[in-house]
């Protein structure tokens, strides 16, 4: 079994680009962020016939929204934080009957933050705070549980591409890491840490200044699993190939993989 996590920065712009990368790999699950849609654009019809039968979908105009994708059957939809107020859509909870056994599978578009020490950073650090308690939740509810996302965290100094000239800044201050630290602390474990990984892996380049051309990216996709997934795990891969294609989005998807 194959989940993956992708923000798409626009369904409605990238979704040939999800139409041929599933094509060549089919995942079981496939998690999107960033739609950028309402959740009546969404093109159920498309991804249906492309072999994803059951979706659950947390769209919003403009910005945000999340979607989860499944070959599977897929039960126990929950939006958002439980207890915490949000206008945005940025979370999705769903149960996924996978062959090896049910799996909740948490799919978050983490808040950005802009800079610390502005309001939308003050927001994160809530966000946060009541992700953590929904995930405590969810552990305490099911054996196997999968959180992933795009979390605008590079949790180490090696998920950047310049960790001293960033030092502090957005995705890498100390705050936003010990949150980071706090979510592996719950019981979970970063999938994509579990093997060898070539040095300078990143999931996000920007756009301006040849960013994806010379590798100044971050690791901010990440896939977290609780110790009934970890004994599965069997791969943790990002595949920059999407990020060539034109009009990319800045994220490259990773996917995890279960025996």
């Amino acid at each position: 079994m194959r989940i993956t996590t992708w923000n798409v920065n626009s369904l409605t712009a990238r979704l040939q680009h999800v139409l041929d990368w599933t094509k060549a790999n089919p995942v079981d699950v496939l998690c999107l962020q960033e739609l950028k849609l309402t959740d009546d654009k969404f093109p159920l019809d498309v991804l249906r016939h492309a072999g994803y039968q059951h979706c659950a979908v947390f769209g919003q105009k403009t910005y945000n929204g999340v979607a989860v994708l499944s070959r599977h059957p897929v039960r126990e939809v929950v939006k958002n934080i439980n207890g915490f107020a949000d206008e945005h859509s940025r979370l999705l909870s769903v149960t996924v009957g996978a062959p090896q056994g049910p799996v909740r599978v948490v799919n978050g578009y983490f808040v950005n933050g802009q800079e610390p020490g502005s309001e939308k950073f003050a927001y994160k650090m809530k966000w946060l705070d009541g992700l953590r308690a929904h995930v405590r939740s969810e552990l305490a509810a099911n054996e196997k549980v999968v959180l992933l996302g795009d979390f605008n965290i590079a949790p180490e100094d090696r998920d950047s591409f310049d960790p001293d000239g960033l030092r502090e800044t957005i995705h890498h201050t100390s705050e936003e890491r010990e949150h980071f630290r706090g979510l592996v602390g719950l019981g979970m474990s970063d999938s994509f840490r579990m093997f060898e990984q070539p040095e300078k892996s990143f999931s996000w380049w920007d756009y301006r200044m040849l960013g994806y051309q010379k590798n100044r990216g971050l690791r901010i996709d990440h896939i977290l699993v609780s110790d009934g997934v970890k004994a599965l795990v069997k791969a943790c891969t990002i595949d920059r190939t999407p990020r060539k294609w034109e009009k990319p989005s800045d994220h490259a998807p990773v996917t995890v993989e279960l025996g």
